[in-house]
């Protein structure tokens, strides 16, 4: 049986592998987002082309070899045009990590467990109009760990779950020449839309403390951080927020600290001093300032797949509407299981009031879908003095 698999990353190489070693399965097309995926590095070490979608939101019908049997989508965000689903036999089936119709919608692992769902599985259904609205061909069920996280439940169950239910229902439909077809009962069916990060209030800070913005560079050596915190904690300051790291054998550091305004000139020389040592220390005072009041504070998280371009993008994006990075943390962590790297973007922006949240998360959550990203967004309250 021929087939088409529309897919990325680790799930669908993993679905890849599965099937082109199960008897009677070809593989005659693979379509991937980017060149660089793991599907796409996957079927060109196997022999195979592939097609790179040029729109990552639609597959269109040349992307489809003529002579398909059967269209598989695994993890992927782009629908399959009714062009494509046109030149294969038995049109397409898709693989949704929940018991459909419940947490019908992009994150049903992290409903599953937002909702404490005891029982979660994996549901098999046909391509077709509607959101993961199809007839269902197979499903399976797990029981969810206490505690355990969405991640680990994907990992531990759903992922491998729907790698057996893809691999059972397309051996029955190559034995069989059909596909099995249950109706969901929409009478349970429940959404699962991206989960947007809540607004965080911000507390008015205090008259009496005085924030001081420490900036630090030196080479790095054990004590650093001993150093600025024994200072501190000497004059009665709190450690508010910080972001460190170690770059190219370098230490570099900024740290808020809100200090009693009696003590903050005397704190700021301590820190100062630290530049005996060899440190680069810049301490900058602040009595706590509002924003001013034609700007508003929003709170900005990406999370995907690591791949180029996604900062320059985002920034471009934000520039061009008159936005300002207030401040931007960027890390890459990579997977011990499926060994991927997951690049995560966490911002504070200063948004003209001209610019809706609603528009703001429109343009953003474009971006986001272009480049497989999940987004969150979400105004914070700022207090007036």
């Amino acid at each position: 049986m021929k087939c088409a698999l529309v897919g990325s990353r680790f799930f669908a190489a993993s679905v890849f592998e599965a099937l082109r070693h199960e008897e009677g399965i070809e593989f005659t097309s693979i379509v991937a987002p980017a060149v660089d995926d793991r599907l796409a590095l996957a079927a060109r070490a196997a022999g195979i082309a592939v097609h790179v979608l040029e729109n990552p939101k639609m597959v269109p019908g040349e992307a489809i070899a003529e002579g398909t049997d059967l269209i598989i989508a695994a993890h992927t965000h782009a629908r399959v045009s009714d062009d494509a689903l046109a030149r294969s036999r038995l049109g397409g089936i898709g693989y949704h990590p929940s018991l459909l119709p419940r947490h019908r919608g992009i994150a049903a692992v992290e409903w599953t467990i937002l909702e404490g769902d005891v029982i979660a599985g994996g549901s098999v259904y046909h391509l077709a109009d509607g959101w993961d609205a199809g007839a269902i061909a197979a499903q399976d069920w797990c029981f969810v760990n206490k505690g355990e996280t969405a991640r680990e439940l994907w990992e531990r169950a759903l992922a491998p779950m729907g790698i057996d239910l893809l691999r059972k229902v397309v051996q029955i439909a190559r034995v069989q020449g059909r596909l099995p077809a249950s109706q969901q009962d929409p009478r349970f069916a429940t959404r699962a839309p991206m989960i947007r990060k809540a607004v965080v209030l911000t507390e008015e800070l205090s008259p009496t403390v005085t924030s001081l913005v420490v900036s630090i560079v030196g080479a790095d050596r054990q004590g650093i951080v001993s150093s600025l915190a024994e200072r501190a904690q000497r004059f009665g300051a709190n450690w508010a927020a910080s972001r460190m790291t170690r770059l190219a054998g370098e230490f570099a550091g900024m740290v808020h600290l809100e200090v009693p305004r009696e003590n903050a000139d005397a704190l700021a020389t301590s820190l100062r001093d630290l530049a005996s040592s060899g440190l680069q220390v810049v301490v900058a005072r602040s009595d706590g300032t509002n924003v001013a009041s034609k700007l508003r504070v929003v709170e900005l998280e990406l999370v995907g797949e690591d791949r180029l371009g996604i900062v320059s993008n985002l920034t471009k994006l934000l520039a061009g509407r008159g936005i300002s990075i207030e401040s931007i943390h960027t890390d890459i962590v990579r997977s011990g299981v499926s060994g991927k790297q997951t690049f995560k973007v966490e911002a504070h922006l200063l948004v003209p009031a001209s610019v809706s949240v609603e528009a703001l998360q429109h343009e953003v959550g474009s971006l986001a879908r272009e480049m497989m990203l999940d987004i969150a967004l979400g105004e914070r309250q700022t207090p007036s003095l």
